[in-house]
């Protein structure tokens, strides 16, 4: 390890331990390219595409939740394992701790009731909305889906137009594509 490297790993150390990292970054490759990872001491909050504008998350990020974000790995490990995992096929339901501190309320009801969808299975816009209490709100259930902070741990990509068709995704279609073949096996 460099003086360098060493010195970093220290002020981290310290940062952390003094609470004044309220939020953690990391990158991690993977088979759907370079994702943003970002966590407060209650979980995950955000997961950003390499597509995505790094300043207008970190904006967003530090506007919802916390200006204080520095680049922290460690505190990323357990979500960077459990990431690894699923893109080898071998994690089917995330386990890491989620901060949902960067969804409103209907948003939440969205995501969690898509989080119980299972492994390799979808659900229409329409089952959503009925399984969240608003049976006509298929649109205001893809604009939340649309939003999720949290894409692929919460599994948004699972959700598709009735009848079948892919519908849309955040993260662009071809990573949804990429998504539900992995589940398919």
């Amino acid at each position: 390890m460099t003086i360098d490297a060493a010195l970093t790993d220290r002020f981290l150390e310290r940062a952390e331990a003094s609470r004044l990292v309220d939020v953690a970054v990391t990158t991690m490759d993977t088979p759907i390219g370079t994702l943003l990872l970002m966590a407060t001491t209650k979980g995950l909050v955000r997961i950003a595409f390499e597509d995505e504008n790094r300043d207008d998350v970190l904006g967003e990020v530090a506007a919802g939740v916390s200006p204080r974000i520095l680049d922290s790995p460690r505190r990323l490990d357990a979500v960077r394992r459990e990431l690894e995992r699923y893109f080898a096929g071998t994690l089917r339901d995330f386990e890491v701790p989620i901060d949902w501190s960067l969804t409103g309320a209907f948003a939440r009801k969205v995501l969690h009731r898509t989080a119980r969808i299972p492994y390799g299975s979808v659900a229409s816009y329409g089952e959503v909305a009925f399984g969240v209490g608003t049976p006509r709100g298929a649109r205001a259930v893809g604009n939340a889906l649309g939003s999720n902070p949290i894409p692929v741990v919460v599994p948004c990509h699972r959700v598709v137009r009735t009848g079948g068709a892919i519908g849309g995704y955040g993260g662009g279609l071809p990573r949804k594509r990429w998504l539900l073949a992995l589940e398919a096996g």
